[in-house]
Formats: structure tokens, sequence, C-alpha cells
């Protein structure tokens, strides 16, 4: 389910695949709806993430296991069933997962996309700080995650492709 889809239909806002940077995402629904529904995007974003894996650490799942439920979550966001397989970027389910794995890690990844955010006034700026950052955080914060964080940088720095090569226009 696509949470930006849905909160969309709800509010009565354009399907944001179709206005904006046409990315089923907060951001592009804060352009679309304002504040709550990108907000309840959000929300409904990081949740997708965080349910999942709070569950598998729950009933135990090993630091791979956790990391497949992960990396299941993201992807699924990425290329939902139900919407053509027309996703989001994925920053705020991985967001969820990682804050379900290490609320320092998380706090720390935050903290980078909240700095790279402000200083390229882009919140793909923030992504791509937090994407670059994981890695190394990972490894020092939680290093049973780090082939993790390793797949999710890689599939956020692809993801965030067309961003990267839009950067000479200025902020939407």
């Amino acid at each position: 389910m696509n949470s930006a889809i849905l909160i969309c239909r709800c509010f009565n806002l354009p399907d944001p695949r179709q206005y904006g940077s046409g990315n089923p995402g907060a951001t592009n629904v804060l352009r679309l709806g304002g504040k709550l529904p990108a907000l309840l995007t959000l929300c409904g974003d990081v949740s997708k993430g965080a349910i999942p894996t709070m569950t598998a650490d729950y009933l135990h799942f090993s630091p791979w296991g956790l990391s497949l439920v992960a990396l299941a979550a993201v992807l699924g966001h990425l290329f939902p069933v139900f919407f053509g397989f027309a996703g989001g970027k994925g920053v705020a389910t991985a967001f969820g997962s990682i804050f379900a794995i290490s609320l320092p890690l998380a706090v720390s990844l935050l903290l980078c996309w909240l700095a790279g955010a402000r200083l390229l006034q882009r919140s793909s700026g923030g992504a791509l700080c937090a994407a670059l950052a994981a890695p190394a955080l990972g490894y020092w914060l939680a290093p049973a995650y780090l082939p993790l964080m390793l797949a999710l940088c890689a599939i956020l720095m692809f993801r965030h492709g067309d961003n990267w090569r839009s950067w000479h226009l200025p902020p939407k």
C-alpha cells in the first residue's frame, strides 16, 4: 500500500504520481496538500518499515533475519503490487526499519538528513547525506547491520538518481 496515494485520496488531492515531482512521498504530498497530509504520509511510510521490523525483533529474529525483513519492507514500498510497482523513494520506510533496529543509528541518520536537507535546501539532499553516512554509522553503532546499511545506501542512491541529475535546477 502506498501511503501518499491513499492519503491524497482521503484529502481529495491529486494523485502525487501525476503532479509535483511525480514521487508518491511525503515531500510531494507537502507540496500538494500541506502539512497534515504530508505528516500522515510520513507516518504511514515510516510505519511500513518499523512495524514488520519491530515484529521480527519481538520474535527474536537474528540480525540477518531482521535485515531481510527490513529490506523486504523497503522493497515493498518501492515496488508496491497494488499500485503497478510504482512506489516512493524509500527514505521514510528505510528510516522506520532502522529505527526498529537501532535507535542511536536512526537518530544519527536523522541528524544527517536534517543537516543535508538544510545545507542543500532539498529533501533529496538530506537523503543523499543520510544514505552516504549509513554504512559508516552502521559499522560504528550497529555493526551486525552493516550489510543492510550498504544495501539501503545503494537502493536509496539508485532511487534518487533523477534528483541528483536535476540539482542544477532551483529547489521546488
